[in-house]
């Protein structure tokens, strides 16, 4: 806007008296020289760039006029808007190869992080069969500098591959409604973290124990090959001779140190949070019971976030089409299972 009405001030010049534009000339140049003395370096935006270089192309007598910067200035201020009109005018009308989608760098970073044995030619053939047609070189550049050759399986990967043939054991007390003591123990595999067994006593011993890890693996191939528990006394000469009868290797945590055991310490805390804490519990009878139901609905229905978001014993997506959504009691009401029913 400044430029336009500079040039409009200069074409109502052309129409005012000599006498007048000498007078107004005056009147401009003062106001110059307050403004110098009280501002030091006054800032031009591009619209003063751009009338001072169509000026100094125009105006044949434009140096004694200037006042605000140098006339250097104005000329280095040419020189650039020159460079930059060639530079617009010489640039590329297509830019090399064609861009790589986002989504396919995204896909060849993942499938480069999730599989460090793969070469660029594995994840390539892979993204083939996806149907995105990639050059070898691309996935190169996008899968990460600095990856070493042979590269090794990450821990969780590691963790992973061993634990269909690892399960945990571990107790839990439970006062009842006459202050006395019940003791609950489970076996559970850590594959898809599943309950196999437990059971209810009063009086546990080592013998009790160990019949209760012959009723959770009968030998039906389920058999694992690791068992980790804690150095409770419990788990006595008897028990760790039948233990190893069975060819299971006991793996024997540290002295309290629960968390080396921590999927047995999860269940076990999410059956007092989700049932133990909501009941009153009689006798023995009474509890196994309630753990009976409970154990259905935990290996059957609750969704685990590290199972994908399934169940122990996974369940089926049931599309919308199937029907309505309908809602099926568990563990007494304090829980429910909701599926479609036609």
């Amino acid at each position: 806007m400044l430029v336009f009405r500079s040039l409009l001030i200069l074409a109502r010049a052309f129409f005012r008296a000599r006498c007048q534009l000498a007078l107004e000339n005056l009147a401009l140049r003062h106001q110059l020289l307050v403004l110098q003395r009280r501002v030091k370096q006054p800032r031009l935006d591009r619209s003063d760039r751009l009338l001072w270089v169509l000026l100094s192309r125009l105006w044949k007598n434009w140096r004694p006029s200037l006042v605000l910067v140098k006339p250097e200035t104005v000329v280095a201020w040419h020189r650039g808007a020159f460079k930059a009109f060639w530079r617009w005018k010489s640039r590329p009308r297509r830019r090399g190869r064609p861009t790589v989608p986002r989504e396919i760098i995204n896909l060849i970073r993942r499938m480069a992080r999730e599989n460090p044995l793969w070469s660029p030619e594995r994840i390539q053939s892979e993204l083939a069969l996806l149907g995105h047609e990639v050059a070898e070189a691309t996935v190169k550049k996008y899968m990460g500098r600095g990856r070493p050759g042979p590269s090794s399986q990450t821990w969780m990967t590691f963790l992973r591959n061993h634990l269909p043939e690892t399960a945990a054991c571990d107790f839990f007390t439970l006062p009842t409604a006459t202050f006395r003591v019940l003791y609950c123990f489970l076996v559970l595999s850590h594959d898809r973290r599943r309950i196999v067994h437990f059971n209810v006593t009063a009086n546990p011993s080592a013998e009790w124990t160990a019949q209760q890890i012959v009723e959770a693996f009968p030998g039906d191939g389920t058999l694992p090959k690791f068992l980790v528990r804690d150095r409770d006394g419990i788990y006595g000469d008897w028990f760790r001779q039948r233990v190893r009868n069975m060819g299971i290797r006991q793996i024997i945590i540290g002295r309290k140190s629960p968390w080396q055991n921590p999927f047995a310490e999860r269940v076990i805390g999410s059956i007092r949070r989700e049932c133990l804490d909501h009941v009153i519990v009689f006798g023995e009878a009474h509890l196994r019971r309630i753990l009976t139901a409970y154990v259905r609905y935990y290996n059957q229905s609750r969704t685990h976030l590290s199972l994908e978001r399934n169940a122990p014993v996974p369940r089926d997506i049931e599309p919308p089409a199937r029907g309505r959504v309908i809602a099926i009691s568990q563990v007494g009401g304090l829980h429910h299972l909701y599926k479609r029913a036609a």
